[in-house]
């Protein structure tokens, strides 16, 4: 395999599986700051117990994030190190702003919390519980506002003399209409991939304990993790509707800004008005888009997921073969090597990601839906069924995200930065021009393989460290270690568990 390939591979094995941890840091800090603001306005320790539980298991999620965010930074000066050169000027402003502004945030607000519970007050722990939330979600904006200029550059002008693409407006960059579709669909399945977890942890629990029979175990299903339960399943229902309203807007500019990426997502040889959602297809979508059928369709969905029309002249999709000679005529036929450029997307990957995407995210929905009607009117459920399907479900917003995230990468190519449609031609990038010129395709080899041994070193460290803390439940009884509790005169008999 070439330096290009290898260079490929390496960052994608390496950004899929940081991107695990990102969704639910992301979604379960507001849900834990939340739990905590119950306990703080309510005085009721169950809450206190969900803080202490999910927040244990917030740390060990948020700590692989970070050793495994870090070596992204590493690869864009390494293996990619022409990209970093031809776009240094803009990206590097976002991701320097991410560490100044909401990174250090983190750290500090999260250091506070950790070691805070028992020499601050109950308010300024609250505080930086929130302040750490709401950093993390800073956090991905900034991110967010990178990634969005690679798929829609804004606010840039191309230097011919230096051959770069250099900032013009910080201000367009940071209200790109890309990023700001592109943040409420992010933050929005980060909250239903916490919500997943908060509802399918909780009613695993919650059944376990009701089925043993026992008045202690029925006591805390009923008063600790019911509520966690709905909690949480409110949180996938809302975030559910998020997620399918802002993918919607996503589509729609997706459509204005790639329709490579729109085609390439429905299989569409050729334009088409109304043409059909396709649900399954059979045929080797490696070989190109042609002998692939369409066995199951949902007529003028796809033209109406990128248009807003179902039918008529105005719900004109392009198909692959449309945009491949419109970006021919536009961007030329070859290299600068003289290879042929294909400006089309794996369809496979763009096709099946897409589908994967939606489809994994359905167990979320089923999980809440039947979790809210076992539980209406303050029953607790013994059913079986409902604890299965939360342990089934745990996983699945984490592969839609993936897949999600997939999709939107692959669904790029062959750009590393997308040309912008009403903008300066040159600032563009092909993929294959990104890659460093410098390093040996031995040495990406290697460090790739070295990489990949280390991050599954980590997962399987981050699964064990989840499991266990996991499998041991909500503290039995839990003290309020504030110093407001400590200088009172009951500071050493632990909380009511009456509400």
């Amino acid at each position: 395999m070439d330096a290009l390939a290898l260079a490929r591979w390496q960052f994608a094995i390496t950004t899929v599986y940081h991107f695990i941890f990102v969704p639910l840091t992301i979604g379960l800090a507001p849900l834990v700051a939340a739990m905590q603001t119950a306990w703080v306005v309510t005085k009721k320790e169950r809450w206190l117990r969900l803080t202490k539980f999910f927040g244990k298991l917030l740390l060990i999620n948020f700590a692989l994030g970070v050793v495994t965010g870090i070596w992204q930074e590493f690869q864009f000066g390494m293996a990619w190190s022409e990209y970093s050169r031809f776009v240094g000027d803009v990206f590097g402003a976002p991701l320097a702003m991410e560490a100044l502004a909401a990174f250090f945030v983190e750290s500090v607000f999260l250091g506070l919390w950790i070691f805070g519970w028992d020499r601050v007050s109950k308010k300024v722990h609250l505080a930086a519980i929130w302040l750490f939330a709401i950093a993390t979600n800073l956090s991905a904006f900034f991110i967010l506002a990178a990634n969005s200029w690679m798929q829609h550059p804004v606010g840039t002008i191309y230097n011919p003399e230096t051959g770069r693409a250099e900032m013009e407006s910080i201000g367009a960059v940071l209200t790109n209409n890309t990023l700001w579709a592109a943040f409420p669909h992010t933050i929005t399945a980060a909250f239903l991939t916490a919500g997943t977890f908060v509802c399918g942890i909780a009613a695993w629990w919650m059944v376990r304990l009701a089925r043993t029979k026992k008045a202690e175990n029925v006591e805390t299903a009923r008063n600790v993790y019911r509520p966690a339960v709905v909690l949480g399943a409110w949180v996938m229902l809302v975030a559910g509707a998020g997620v399918i309203w802002s993918g919607d807007v996503q589509g729609k500019l997706m459509f204005e800004q790639q329709p490579g990426k729109m085609a390439s997502a429905e299989a569409l040889c050729d334009g088409e008005e109304a043409a059909a959602f396709s649900i399954l297809s059979i045929g080797n979508l490696n070989e190109g888009c042609e002998g692939v059928r369409h066995i199951l369709t949902v007529p003028g969905l796809a033209s109406y997921l990128g248009t807003g029309h179902f039918s008529g002249p105005e719900s004109f999709l392009p198909g692959v073969n449309d945009v491949q000679q419109q970006y021919t005529e536009r961007y030329g036929d070859t290299t600068a090597s003289g290879d042929p450029v294909v400006y089309t997307p794996p369809l496979a990957v763009a096709y099946w990601s897409f589908r994967l995407m939606i489809g994994f995210a359905a167990f979320s929905a089923a999980l809440a839906l039947l979790a809210l009607w076992l539980t209406r009117k303050g029953r607790v459920s013994e059913n079986v069924w409902l604890g299965r399907l939360g342990i089934l479900a745990l996983p699945m917003p984490f592969i839609a995200c993936s897949f999600g995230w997939i999709f939107t990468e692959v669904g790029r190519q062959p750009w590393v930065v997308a040309p912008n449609p009403s903008g300066i031609d040159q600032v563009r990038l092909l993929t294959e021009r990104g890659v460093s010129t410098a390093v040996p395709p031995g040495v990406i080899l290697a460090s790739m393989i070295v990489l990949t041994l280390v991050y599954a070193l980590l997962a399987v460290v981050w699964y064990r460290l989840m499991h266990r803390y996991t499998i041991e439940g909500v503290p039995a009884s839990v003290r309020d270690e504030s110093p407001e509790a400590q200088s009172s005169d009951d500071t050493d008999r632990p909380l009511s568990f009456a509400y």
